[in-house]
């Protein structure tokens, strides 16, 4: 096996007729994805619909009923967790941490994976671009249970950036972050995949899907609709039928990004 090296570009993601079932339920049917180097996939959809369910998927975290996840040419299932961590970086949406670890402790657990490996070498320089990214360094002393949950989320995603993994998995980064820091994080995950790292990213705010994501796979009910540009896959028509609701999708007048609202009586 092949490992990947510390600040190596990014790998392909691929998921290949993944079925999942809990709790005796269907969650995931037949769903076959491909998230590629350089590009940020955005994982829409209505609550419930299994984006989350998908995302642990592809993290190796679930394994599927059947169906097979590869990370480049490796079979997820078959990684041991420490190669696996080497792979992929994951932020989860509760980013709990019950351990009282300072924030520093926290970034610094992203550089696990490469212990007694020649990229540990580089910790330091890597922890110190990840604080800088998030802009977190006047919080690293301070206890990572008694932040805000805002804070806590742009700890993860230092924490993330610190493994410099060649894929960047995320379960709504920006759910807890207010506008400036949503953009800030969407803006350092842009950069990553321009860096040719592969990004997947669950997200409920349409319009910030729009704007940053290269591809857009929506779901509902377990199933995979559409994949595609996003001027292929964020049509009023296909999401009202997705979300059961109408949308309006309008060009922003002066950059042209899409602007994605529900429509009311």
């Amino acid at each position: 096996m092949t490992e990947p090296t510390s600040t190596t570009t990014g790998l392909p993601l691929h998921a290949d007729d993944v079925h999942l079932g809990l709790g005796g339920r269907p969650v995931l049917r037949g769903v076959s994805l491909t998230a590629r180097p350089g590009q940020i996939l955005a994982l829409v959809g209505p609550n419930g619909c299994g984006k989350s369910t998908l995302l642990s998927v592809l993290a190796g975290i679930r394994s599927p009923e059947s169906g097979s996840v590869h990370i480049g040419e490796q079979p997820v299932d078959a990684l041991s967790m420490r190669d696996l961590a080497r792979y992929r970086s994951m932020v989860t949406q509760t980013n709990r941490i019950d351990t009282p670890f300072t924030v520093r402790e926290v970034v610094e657990l992203g550089r696990y994976p490469w212990t007694r490996t020649p990229q540990a070498r580089l910790n330091g320089e890597i922890i110190d671009d990840a604080v800088a990214a998030c802009q977190i360094r006047e919080l690293l002393t301070r206890p990572f249970p008694e932040l805000s949950g805002g804070q806590q989320a742009r700890v993860s995603v230092a924490r993330a950036l610190a493994q410099d993994a060649p894929v960047m998995l995320l379960d709504e980064p920006t759910a807890a972050l207010d506008i400036g820091h949503s953009e800030q994080v969407l803006q350092i995950l842009r950069r990553k995949a321009a860096d040719g790292i592969t990004v997947v990213l669950v997200v409920h705010d349409l319009s910030l899907a729009a704007a940053y994501a290269d591809r857009i796979a929506l779901m509902k009910q377990g199933t995979l609709l559409a994949t595609g540009t996003v001027g292929e896959v964020m049509t009023a028509d296909l999401l009202g039928r997705t979300y059961d609701h109408p949308v309006s999708v309008v060009p922003h007048p002066e950059t042209g990004e899409l602007i994605i609202t529900p429509r009311r009586d």
